[in-house]
């Protein structure tokens, strides 16, 4: 069963994304958003990882066709890193650690800064 739910800024109590999918499995982790040609309305990929690190949170763009916001994001849910990410460049990074990458349309990126705390809440 798949998780859905809404990201909300903490602080402001704003959406930030109506529809984000929780992917902490290897396999979903792995394919991201490869092979999509679109991603709906408000729509987003929230991969997870057990631990905070640089490396392990770390995106490529291989056989994308289009561009995204990625916000990484602490333990916590506080932005620590965000980029738009652009399709075909072999790797992107946080500049510190994160435990959560958000994958979503670039329009994002307007409505998240570094050091917004974020949350998570199921549908």
């Amino acid at each position: 069963m798949s998780r859905v739910g809404q990201l909300i800024n903490s602080q402001t109590g704003a959406v930030a994304l109506e529809h984000v999918h929780w992917c902490s499995s290897f396999f979903c982790k792995l394919r991201g958003l490869m092979f999509r040609r679109t991603l709906g309305p408000g729509e987003g990929l929230l991969m997870v990882e057990p631990a905070a690190g640089r490396v392990t949170t770390s995106i490529h763009m291989f056989f994308m066709a289009f561009s995204i916001a990625t916000v990484w994001m602490d333990s916590q849910f506080t932005v620590v890193d965000k980029v738009l990410a652009k399709p075909w460049r072999p790797f992107y990074m946080p500049a510190r650690a994160a435990c959560y990458t958000l994958e979503a349309a670039p329009d994002l990126l307007e409505r998240v800064e570094i050091g917004d705390r974020l949350a998570f809440k199921d549908n």
